[in-house]
């Protein structure tokens, strides 16, 4: 069972390294355990959500790459990846 996430408005015009920082924060403080269980529920949420969203940048990012394919001569050339 896998759930689509709706990102919100405010994640969705964070860079990936900016919503990578925030859930690096939100999984800092979850560990320590100093946040009560209202604030650990609300910052859990947010944070499924930052994972979403990096997770989106991360594969609209590897649509992007090329690979590299070696020709019989030697010289290389580029074509889109192949999907899996």
């Amino acid at each position: 069972m896998n759930k689509k996430v709706e990102i919100n408005s405010d994640i969705k015009k964070l860079s990936f390294e900016e919503a990578l920082s925030e859930l690096e924060g939100i999984v800092e403080s979850l560990e320590r355990g100093d946040i009560d269980l209202e604030d650990s529920i609300s910052i859990y949420e947010r944070g499924v959500v930052l994972k979403a969203h990096c997770e989106s940048k991360l594969e609209k990012a590897k649509m992007k790459v090329d690979k590299i394919i070696t020709q019989p001569d030697g010289d290389f050339s580029s074509e889109p990846l192949d999907e899996i």
